[in-house]
């Protein structure tokens, strides 16, 4: 390890992982040259256990695959033990203060990953909690998975220079951290959506901040100005969780920003296409694209568990 990579371990340690915004462009390459690295010693059979003895506390207020089975398995994997805290089943399902119960978890683990609704709610508990505090999803952000896309594309692209990211659908919680993924790292993005369903103005002006010359950001309800001559096609689904009420309607509004072979052959030749999972084939994307030899989905979504395998290691190693 070189004399600013340990410089770089000593900042990251202890830290909490709220959002993309707080981590400098050096501290995510070094993050996924991390994950690089590990995904490397899994795939060579080399047994790797820096958290040894650490035990990751995991809070869900929301359902999850991806999420859950990642932590899981990585912490275990690093020689660590994940503890499975559904709201349900704790105290703060039932009125307990959000400070109270990250003061008594402090005292009990070594870490915190929180999957939940509010982001107001992740930043108290990082607050009040005296170990670090990692973010694995909330209606604002979900930084952990951009991490992985970020090492995903670097994988198939070889740079994450000057390479376009074009996100069409709604402009939920993946919007946000990819368009901030993509400022602190020099990319370029763009998305569009219907109006009423653009990312959050407040987020759009603090990605072109971030970004400043190098990263060119472009909000619009055009999908085809969107996916212009872009390198990485991602999109969602059009309802996310807690809005199945509102499927059918979007159903309708989100029609023509179904990703598919006429809108793509307004990307670049050599696209790649990304989505986060879970899909609804023939609703934002159709079968033959996300099953197609462009998708990275399942590599993608594997890199999720070598990801946060370097997040924990740098924040609780």
């Amino acid at each position: 390890m070189t004399v600013a990579e340990k410089n770089l371990q000593a900042q990251l340690s202890g830290r909490d992982f709220l959002t993309l915004a707080d981590y400098s462009k050096e501290e995510i390459t070094y993050l996924l040259q991390l994950a690089k690295e590990i995904k490397q010693k899994k795939k060579q059979g080399e047994v790797y256990q820096p958290l040894k003895g650490k035990v990751l506390g995991l809070i869900f207020e929301k359902s999850s695959t991806r999420t859950r089975v990642s932590f899981e398995v990585g912490i275990y994997q690093l020689g660590g033990t994940g503890l499975f805290l559904s709201s349900k089943d704790i105290q703060i399902g039932r009125g307990e203060p959000i400070s109270d119960t990250a003061k008594v978890l402090s005292g009990y683990l070594d870490g915190i990953m929180i999957r939940t609704f509010a982001q107001l709610d992740v930043e108290e508990l990082a607050e009040n909690a005296s170990i670090p505090v990692i973010n694995g999803l909330t209606d604002l952000y979900h930084p952990c998975q951009v991490l992985a896309d970020l090492q995903t594309i670097e994988e198939v692209k070889g740079s994450l220079e000057d390479i376009k990211i074009a996100y069409i659908g709604d402009g939920n919680n993946m919007a946000h951290s990819l368009m901030l993924g993509a400022a602190k790292m020099g990319m370029h993005f763009s998305t569009a959506a219907p109006e009423g369903y653009l990312p959050d103005a407040a987020v759009v002006e603090k990605a072109k901040a971030i970004g400043g010359d190098s990263s060119e950001i472009t909000i619009t309800t055009d999908p085809i100005e969107a996916i212009k001559d872009a390198d990485v096609v991602y999109t969602d689904v059009w309802a996310s969780m807690g809005q199945e009420s509102e499927q059918k309607a979007r159903e309708k509004l989100f029609a023509s920003y179904q990703v598919n072979a006429e809108l793509l052959q307004h990307a670049k030749p050599d696209y790649t296409f990304m989505h986060c999972l879970p899909a609804h084939r023939g609703e934002e994307v159709t079968a033959e694209i996300i099953d197609g030899n462009h998708s990275v989905v399942f590599q993608e979504a594997e890199n999720r568990l070598h990801a946060q395998k370097a997040l924990m290691v740098a924040l609780m190693g």
